[in-house]
């Protein structure tokens, strides 16, 4: 069994003072949700083993602000930085979650852009819940969180429409759920 973590970053200015959208940097909103899906992994295990993460800054500081809130009560995953994960698409996405085999984490999260990681969510999920998924066709929205399991010993294996969609959160999501 194989869990994939695909997390959209979070929300950002709307222009980076360097004119270049790989620069763009979390608003304040941004911060704060991140740390929400942060303390939300850390209560909600299993935790990731390795971690992708984009190289635009939005994406990296997406990430720090999720380690933040979970550094204390979980294991330190392997974290690595990959460009190509910057505007990369399904196809793409598809053979970097498969390149994972070389490591072979047992849970392993992607954290980068729509469309691509919507996309490649609703493109994996080929059952699950519901639900979720009914929410998913809609966004991922910033700072959204899509789990899927897979039914494989090794990531080589995983394909289109071989998942099962475990959970979508977000931190809308996560706030309409306390309220209730």
């Amino acid at each position: 069994m194989r869990r994939l973590l695909l997390l959209r970053h979070a929300k950002t200015e709307t222009d980076a003072p360097s004119g270049q959208d790989h620069d763009r940097r979390l608003d304040e909103r941004g911060r704060s949700d991140a740390g929400e899906i942060g303390h939300w992994l850390a209560r909600n295990p299993p935790f990731p083993n390795l971690v992708l993460v984009s190289s635009a800054v939005r994406a990296q500081q997406t990430w720090d602000h999720v380690w933040e809130a979970m550094k204390d009560r979980v294991p330190a995953p392997e974290v690595e930085t990959l460009d190509e994960l910057y505007g990369a698409e399904p196809t793409q996405l598809l053979k970097m979650i498969r390149m994972a085999s070389s490591s072979d984490p047992k849970r392993l999260m992607l954290v980068g852009h729509n469309p691509g990681m919507h996309e490649t969510a609703l493109m994996l999920a080929g059952s699950g819940d519901k639900a979720g998924i009914k929410a998913l066709e809609d966004n991922l929205p910033t700072s959204g969180l899509a789990v899927l399991d897979f039914d494989i010993d090794d990531w080589s294996d995983v394909a289109f429409r071989r998942g099962k969609l475990a959970l979508f959160v977000s931190p809308k999501l996560l706030r309409q759920m306390s309220k209730d």
